[in-house]
C-alpha cells in the first residue's frame, strides 16, 4: 500500500483521539491544556549487564528486582527536587538499556529471548504501577520484542503516563548495532504507520518524543519529531562523559534551540557485570533549555541532580513569535526534500532484513560489512 494510503487509512480505522492514546501515535488536532511549571529529572544511575546470569528466567527476575529498587530511588530524589525547587517533578527520564546493559556478541534471537521486554510483558507492568504510585510520566529505554517481528528486538524508548499505561514507544532508527524499524520498513509501515516511526505524544505536561542515544547526533530525527509537534526531547543516553564538551553534550544544545524544545538527557552512571571499568559510561546527565542553555548538570556517580523547572509556556510563547530566533518556524523542508532524495542511492535503503516478504535475522557481523558497502559506494559517488 503506498505511504499516503497507509496513512490515511490508519487516521480513518482510528481518528485522532484514538491514535493520541495508542503508543505508537500522534494525534495533530487534540486539545492540551497549558501546563504550569513543573520540574523534570534526568536519573543518572548505573545499568546492569546481565551476561553473567545463567539463565532467562534469572535475568528477568533481575530486571523485575531493579525495577523495584528504582521506586524509592525517584519518591526520595523526587521529595527533594520539589523542596528545593518548588516545582514538583513530573518527569523523570532513565537511562539508556538500564535494566540489561547492551547485548555484545549475543545472537538477536537468543538476547531478544533473554531479556526482551514484551509490550505486554510483565517489566512494563512494574514500571506502570510504579509511575502510577509516583504520579509521574516515566521515560526510559529497554530492548523490547514484538510479536509482527518474531526473534527480533528494538531498542524502544518509551514514555508512561501517571495512569501506568504507555503512551508512546519510540523504535531507534539509527544504531551501529542493533535491528531498525528501517530494515523491515514496509512490514513496519503496514502495522504502525509513519505516525510508529515518530511518535509524539501529547499530555497535560507538554508534547513528549524521545531521541535515544547515539541518535541526538543526528538533527532528521529530533527535526522530525518537532514537526509533529514535540516540545520535550526525553533523551536516554550511555555516553562517555567528560570535563570537555562531548559530541553529544554539543548535539544536545544543537537540537534544544534548533527546535526550541527542552532536552532532559539521562545517562548511566556506568555499567556493573562486564569486563569494561564500571565508569567508562558515566557522567553528564543535563538538562537543556529551549534556547540551547545547560541549566542543570550532574557530575559523576548516581545521581538525581541534572533537574530543572520546565517553562512550557515561555517555549510556546517563542514558538508563536515572529523574531530572528524562531528557527523552527523559519525553516523550509521543502528545500532540502529533493537533495535528501537524490542523495539517498548510496547509503542503506530499507527492508535491508527482509527476503521474499520476511523478516531474516542477520548475523552479528552484518552491521559492519553494512555500513563498509555503504563507505565504498560513497567513494565511488565521489561524496567521500
Amino acid at each position: 500500500m503506498p505511504l499516503v494510503d497507509r496513512r490515511r487509512t490508519l487516521a480513518a480505522g482510528l481518528g485522532a483521539a484514538a491514535l493520541a492514546r495508542t503508543p505508537f501515535a500522534f494525534a495533530q488536532g487534540d486539545t492540551v491544556t497549558e501546563p504550569a511549571t513543573f520540574s523534570a529529572m534526568a536519573m543518572q544511575l548505573t545499568a546492569r549487564s546481565l551476561e553473567r546470569l545463567p539463565d532467562a528466567a534469572a535475568a528477568r527476575a533481575a530486571i523485575l528486582a531493579h525495577i523495584a529498587e528504582l521506586e524509592g530511588q525517584i519518591r526520595t530524589s523526587a521529595i527533594f527536587v520539589a523542596q528545593y525547587s518548588g516545582r514538583p517533578v513530573k518527569l523523570v527520564v532513565l537511562p539508556e538499556y538500564l535494566f540489561t546493559s547492551y547485548p555484545g556478541r549475543i545472537a538477536i534471537p537468543d538476547f531478544a529471548a533473554r531479556v526482551g521486554f514484551a509490550v505486554d510483558g510483565p517489566e512494563y507492568a512494574a514500571l506502570g504501577g510504579m509511575a502510577e504510585r509516583l504520579g509521574i510520566f516515566l521515560a526510559g529505554n529497554a530492548y523490547e520484542t514484538d510479536a509482527a517481528f518474531p526473534d527480533f528486538y528494538f531498542q524502544t524508548s518509551f514514555i508512561i503516563d501517571p495512569s501506568g499505561a504507555v503512551v508512546l514507544r519510540y523504535r531507534r532508527l539509527l544504531s551501529m548495532f542493533a535491528p531498525s524499524p528501517h530494515d523491515v520498513w514496509e512490514a513496519y509501515l503496514d502495522k504502525y504507520g509513519l505516525e510508529g516511526v515518530f511518535p509524539v505524544a501529547r499530555t497535560a505536561i507538554g508534547n513528549l518524543a524521545c531521541i535515544a542515544s547515539e541518535e541526538i547526533l543526528y538533527p532528521e530525527i529530533a527535526r522530525s519529531l518537532a514537526l509533529r509537534g514535540a516540545e520535550v526531547f526525553c533523551h536516554s543516553s550511555s555516553e562517555i562523559g567528560s570535563p570537555r564538551a562531548t559530541h553529544k553534550d554539543i548535539a544536545k544544545q544543537a537540537r534544544a534551540f534548533e527546535n526550541l524544545a527542552y532536552v532532559v538527557s539521562a545517562n548511566t552512571a556506568g555499567i556493573s557485570g562486564t569486563a569494561m571499568p564500571l565508569a567508562s559510561a558515566d557522567g553528564n546527565s543535563q538538562v537543556v533549555d529551549w534556547k540551547g542553555r545547560v541549566v542543570a548538570q550532574s557530575g559523576d556517580g548516581e545521581t538525581f541532580t541534572a533537574f530543572a523547572a520546565l517553562d512550557l509556556a515561555g517555549l510556546r510563547e517563542a514558538r508563536r513569535t515572529p523574531a530572528m530566533t524562531n528557527y523552527l518556524a523559519r525553516q523550509r523542508p521543502a528545500l532540502f526534500a529533493q537533495s535528501y532524495a537524490a542523495a539517498a542511492e548510496p547509503f542503506r535503503g530499507p527492508d535491508g532484513m527482509m527476503e521474499n516478504g520476511k523478516p531474516v535475522i542477520p548475523d552479528r557481523d552484518h552491521f559492519q560489512r553494512a555500513q563498509a558497502e555503504v563507505i565504498e559506494r560513497l567513494i565511488k559517488a565521489g561524496v567521500i
